[in-house]
């Protein structure tokens, strides 16, 4: 039987050439999804690791001004750390309500891992003031732009996570767990725990190696 149908407009008789064709199944190809997103990651791994590679060459040179030792708090910058990974684990948590079709837990876990990810932009916008008040901005040395070219960068794309979980709670709210809604979770699930790995190496190869002499 075929997997298509023919529609024939008034007057097609006159003008064979005015078919129209529809397809009976879903047209969206299993796992492309799922495909497409894991080639999205990989090129954002390649943006952060050209970013890497430029803090690893540039990251010394202070150009006589503040070093990291002299600007990190890393008693700030570990709790920010830890509302990131704590909003993995939210995350998770929310990914297991679905599987449980649980749709109003999924969607409780779903906005706690928002509120993590907007108090780890808080504290690092509130770090970005208190560099800049002290002069640290990116103009004044290599390893301040460098710096500020990664982590703000990193920032940007929890920003545009935090967007994308605050979409993804209205489309559950009016859908439900539908097959699309559940594509969109998971994406957006893979996007996050790669933000998470992203900062945990900003944490060590950044902070915790620019605190040493």
């Amino acid at each position: 039987m075929s997997d298509s149908t023919v529609i024939q407009h008034p007057g097609a008789a006159d003008a064979p050439g005015k078919l129209a064709f529809f397809l009976k199944k879903e047209h969206h190809p299993q796992n492309g999804t799922s495909l497409g997103f894991w080639i999205y990651l990989m090129s954002d791994c390649l943006i952060f690791a050209c970013l890497f590679a430029v803090y690893a060459v540039v990251g010394r040179n202070y150009a006589a001004g503040p070093s990291g030792a002299d600007l990190f708090d890393l008693q700030l910058v570990a709790l920010n750390t830890a509302m990131l990974l704590l909003s993995s684990i939210t995350y998770g948590f929310c990914m297991l309500e679905a599987q449980r079709n649980r749709l109003k837990a999924a969607m409780g876990w779903l906005a706690v891992t928002g509120l993590f990810g907007l108090a780890f932009l808080g504290l690092e916008l509130y770090e970005f003031h208190h560099l800049i008040n002290v002069g640290a901005v990116p103009q004044r040395s290599a390893f301040l732009s460098a710096f500020f070219a990664l982590v703000g960068t990193h920032g940007l794309h929890v920003a545009f996570g935090v967007i994308w979980l605050v979409t993804l709670l209205f489309q559950l709210n009016k859908h439900g767990l539908i097959p699309a809604n559940r594509r969109r979770l998971m994406c957006l699930s893979m996007f996050w725990h790669f933000l998470d790995l992203i900062w945990i190496a900003v944490f060590s190869f950044v902070y915790l190696m620019g605190v040493l002499p």
